[in-house]
């Protein structure tokens, strides 16, 4: 079951990441600053080497999917929590819809023809 499961704990760990550097970017203010400039080379590294390691067993497009909608989501909240975006109701229903979307594609059987302890075919 962990086998399974670590692909998918690395995406997740890599989506946070994402929202990490996707904040970073923003506060680096064109890489002017020092401090949220390597906060994004940092964790846009981790991010992306996450999200390899996992498409190695998940499927390429889920993979990507769940990665860029969940690390979507996170930064939106993190925006609209720290009031750097205005909180509205409509877009929290919306974000719900695509952590729901991402939460499907993990949810999917596995296909037939291919053993969950396999690696994915891209």
């Amino acid at each position: 079951m962990l086998r399974r499961s670590l692909p998918w704990l690395v995406l997740l760990a890599s989506a946070v990441l994402e929202a990490v550097w996707a904040t970073a970017l923003g506060l680096s203010d064109g890489f002017s600053r020092p401090v949220p400039t390597l906060v994004f080379a940092v964790t846009a590294t981790l991010s992306m080497l996450g999200l390899g390691w996992a498409i190695r067993t998940i499927p390429l497009g889920s993979a990507y999917a769940v990665w860029v909608g969940i690390g979507a989501a996170l930064t939106v909240g993190w925006a609209m929590a720290t009031g750097v975006e205005p909180f509205s109701v409509l877009k929290v229903v919306f974000i719900a819809g695509i952590v729901g979307c991402a939460a499907g594609l993990k949810a999917l059987p596995v296909e037939k023809d291919q053993p969950a302890d396999e690696p994915a075919h891209r």
